[in-house]
């Protein structure tokens, strides 16, 4: 497959599923802002939850450049409707019909068609609008509209390489969004020792569950009080949670298995590496490391991983079209 097409391909996926992990992220962080308390000692308050979204995709200091403090309105235009934000839901759904555009003979005309209508929808909506609609319903309606551009695309593409390259980028993004959300929450949120076990605590590891859609699947798994060690084992080892790293780096590896040959080894070689780590880990020998660096050596490992991909399957060297838009040269959250 041309390596321009095989780009936009991945990166048109990828881009939905950050769109929907951006709703996921800001409908949660929503929720919680609406939690009647605050954990307050001595010198010390509990993080605003609206930080939540800047720190998981690194875009802080784009925000502080614009604003001088974190509001609940100027954060949810920041990350839904500003179009100098990559990681917006609107710069997102934008980039990702860019792609679609550039490659119209290699996906089917419903996937276009769909992908154009989400983008038409979204040109539309304001600040207003959201707000009229309800904050929640919105981030509702971008995850169905993920969800429905997954089964068009599920139900009538066939399963060429062309596929398989619209699954990677989707899985690449979700192991790097979940990889992120967990470690924040575990060393972002929490503030004190204190709050280990009581509601800030419970509210918190399930506000993160709901984030990634896992929840219920908690609750038919271990039945029982949420805990950091189980949530842990959930959203990393598991391979029967559709969210959880292990999952995805099953996807990962088989979708490079096949797309490579003899000169791509290396990429199939890394994703194995990754692999092999949650297909035989533990969750005491993750805790015995330290959550947050087993988190930083698996991001690490994925951004080596997509650096490989894209030296190897990608165009990294595409110039933006005649446009103006940069639909060829995408963006990544910064580490």
């Amino acid at each position: 497959m041309l390596a321009r097409a095989a780009n936009n391909l991945y990166w048109m996926s990828r881009h939905i599923e950050r769109a929907e992990n951006t709703a996921r992220m800001l409908d949660v962080t929503y929720r919680m802002s609406l939690l009647p308390y605050r954990v307050l000692e001595a010198g010390q308050e509990w993080a605003d939850p609206w930080a939540l979204p800047l720190v998981i995709t690194g875009r802080a200091t784009a925000y502080y450049e614009l604003y001088p403090e974190i509001t609940p309105n100027e954060m949810l235009h920041f990350m839904v409707l500003d179009p100098t934000n990559p990681s917006s839901i609107y710069s997102c759904i934008q980039a990702a019909r860019e792609n679609a555009r550039n490659v119209r003979g290699a996906i089917t005309s419903e996937m276009y068609e769909d992908l154009n209508e989400l983008w038409l929808d979204m040109r539309k909506v304001d600040y207003p609008h959201v707000e009229s609609r309800g904050i929640s319903e919105f981030f509702d309606w971008v995850k169905l509209q993920s969800h429905q551009f997954r089964g068009v695309t599920f139900g009538t593409m066939l399963r060429d390489e062309g596929y398989q390259f619209i699954r990677l980028g989707t899985f690449m993004e979700r192991a790097d969004n979940t990889a992120r959300i967990v470690d924040v929450k575990y060393h972002t949120l929490l503030p004190s020792a204190t709050d280990v076990g009581g509601a800030v605590d419970y509210y918190q590891w399930s506000a993160l569950l709901r984030s990634v859609s896992a929840f219920d699947s908690y609750r038919k798994v271990y039945r029982d009080a949420i805990t950091p060690m189980r949530v842990a084992e959930l959203l990393i080892l598991r391979d029967d949670v559709p969210r959880s790293l292990h999952a995805c780096m099953n996807d990962i590896y088989e979708i490079l298995r096949n797309l490579s040959d003899d000169s791509q080894f290396e990429a199939e070689r890394l994703a194995g590496e990754l692999h092999a780590k949650l297909h035989y880990g533990r969750t005491q020998q993750i805790f015995d490391v330290g959550l947050h660096e087993y988190l930083m050596d698996f991001l690490e490992g994925i951004s080596v991983l997509a650096a490989e991909i894209n030296r190897n399957f990608l165009a990294p060297d595409l110039l933006p079209n005649a446009g103006g838009a940069q639909t060829q040269t995408q963006t990544s959250y910064s580490a």
